[in-house]
């Protein structure tokens, strides 16, 4: 098996009508710098590449930097904490996504009973609740409403600290592109993680594709 760059993982989502975060490879200090300015407000910027499925844990992610000297500085040590195994790897500037909830989505395949679709709560809230839910795939929209109602946490989908509650058909739209997506040949499992809640509107922050061994 071999993953997706973060880049190309989300790239593949958005065709799929999944709404991501709004992102730009660089390729040096300067062009992050470049890019950020070109996203505006504030950005997060991680080492990128398909050997990186795991970048949080290796500190290869940088958050909430919002001036060119931020965003400079932390391109110049992400690249150097490179190593001979990552391969190739670029700068992945994205837009910071602000939100109170988040979530989490997937695709699994599993031996006994083939892929299914995922959905849980993320952040703060996986670990106060522990709640997830997994429908066979294919799916439905009926289906995909099914499993937020099944989430049984109505109370945080609601209007929440000033924000509007959850658009369930938007996020219901999310998980049916996930399960669309998670039906392609080659596809062996998608994480996003997390999905926050913007505006009530779910958005990938971050997200791996894992593709089948040919």
């Amino acid at each position: 098996m071999g993953a997706l760059s973060e880049f190309e993982s989300k790239q593949l989502l958005a065709t799929h009508g999944i709404q991501v975060s709004r992102d730009k490879l660089a390729h040096s200090a300067e062009a992050a710098v470049d890019a950020a300015m070109e996203i505006g407000g504030s950005v997060a910027v991680k080492l990128c590449g398909p050997a990186l499925a795991h970048k949080s844990e290796r500190g290869l992610v940088r958050l909430a930097l919002d001036s060119p000297d931020g965003v400079r500085s932390a391109a110049e040590d992400l690249l150097a904490l490179a190593t001979a195994d990552d391969g190739e790897v670029a700068l992945l500037v994205s837009e910071m996504v602000e939100g109170h909830r988040e979530l989490i989505a997937g695709v699994v395949h599993t031996e006994q009973f083939g892929a299914a679709l995922m959905l849980g709560l993320g952040g703060v809230l996986a670990e106060a609740v522990g709640e997830v839910v997994f429908r066979l795939l294919p799916v439905s929209e009926a289906d995909c409403q099914d499993m937020i109602d099944d989430l049984g946490v109505s109370a945080l989908l609601a209007p929440l600290r000033g924000e509007p509650a959850v658009d369930q058909d938007a996020l219901a739209a999310t998980l049916l592109g996930l399960a669309q997506a998670g039906c392609r040949e080659g596809i062996e499992a998608i994480d996003i993680n997390p999905l926050v809640i913007r505006d009530g509107q779910p958005v990938a922050v971050d997200g791996l594709v894992v593709m089948s061994s040919p």
